[in-house]
C-alpha cells in the first residue's frame, strides 16, 4: 500500500498529537478523570447515617478539636461544619 505525501503527513500529525498526549498522562498534566487535585471521593450517607455523622462532628467541636483537622478526617468541606 502506497500513501500520497498529503497522507503520509497527516499520519505524522496524528503520531505527533498522540505521542504528545501520552507524554501529557504519563506526566499527569492532563486532567484526567475530570477529578480536582486533592478532592476525596464523595460518599452519600443514609438518613440515619447522616444523624449519626452530624452528632459526631458537633461533639469533636465541643471537645475543641479544629475546624480544619475535623474536615480533613471526615473528608467534608470546612464550610460544612460551620453549617452545623
Amino acid at each position: 500500500m502506497t500513501l500520497t505525501a498529503k497522507q503520509q503527513n497527516e499520519l505524522k500529525k496524528i503520531i505527533k498529537i498522540a505521542s504528545e498526549l501520552l507524554e501529557q498522562a504519563e506526566k499527569g498534566n492532563g486532567r484526567g478523570n475530570g477529578a480536582k487535585r486533592g478532592a476525596t471521593q464523595r460518599t452519600r450517607r443514609s438518613g440515619a447515617e447522616l444523624a449519626s455523622f452530624r452528632k459526631q462532628l458537633k461533639n469533636d467541636r465541643k471537645a475543641g478539636v479544629p475546624v480544619a483537622e475535623i474536615a480533613k478526617k471526615y473528608g467534608v468541606s470546612v464550610s460544612y461544619i460551620y453549617q452545623l
